[in-house]
């Protein structure tokens, strides 16, 4: 998307929520009941704010969080709440994802790794993918021994449509480094993330 679609310019915002208006109107509802007056314009604000990941610039994000420390032991960030959109139905799917690496003279800021996965998962996204571009992107900032990432997700496209199978989650990982050179680490890494919470 990488362009504000409402005001973009008044005349293409316009024309965004005009197509909201013909959707409407071709799924049998009247666009001008009292309901449904202003969803074209909310629908559009929603899409903006979902998709907001494309205007993120990366190394913006990341300036400044990148430090010299004389740490070796594994850095954890669990249960990291996401919300992205599946980019072949555009319904949402939502869970969790933890983040681990392994530094190697340089540590990550830690309320980055949450911004870093907003910033993939406000995207039209397929997990699998979401979860690599989390890993790779930490590996190529930081170079740490390994990153390892985990992402638990149920998606509305399975519960809701298709199959409806409600109870049903898909969990994908990442490894690099270590985490996929040695089954102790990623081991570690994996038991950390499942442990039982206090």
């Amino acid at each position: 998307m990488g362009t504000d679609l409402a005001t973009s310019s008044s005349s293409s915002g316009a024309a965004n929520q005009e197509l909201i208006r013909t959707l409407l109107s071709r799924l049998g509802e009247d666009p001008e009941r009292e309901g449904l007056q202003r969803t074209p314009e909310r629908f559009i604000k929603a899409m903006e704010f979902l998709t907001s990941g494309y205007n993120v610039d990366l190394q913006a994000l990341l300036h400044r969080a990148r430090f010299t420390v004389a740490y070796d032991e594994m850095v954890i960030v669990r249960d990291i709440e996401l919300f992205s959109l599946c980019e072949h139905h555009l319904l949402p799917f939502y869970g969790r994802c933890h983040v681990a690496y392994l530094p190697k003279g340089k540590v990550l800021g830690l309320s980055k790794i949450p911004r870093l996965v907003d910033a993939f998962a406000r995207r039209l996204q397929i997990q699998e993918r979401l979860t690599s571009q989390i890993a790779e992107t930490i590996q190529t900032w930081i170079e740490p021994a390994g990153v390892g990432v985990v992402i638990e997700a149920r998606h509305l496209c399975m519960m809701m449509r298709g199959v409806e199978k409600q109870h049903s989650s898909a969990v994908t990982s990442h490894m690099l480094g270590i985490f996929r050179d040695c089954a102790e680490t990623r081991s570690e890494f994996l038991s950390l993330i499942h442990s039982k919470r206090e």
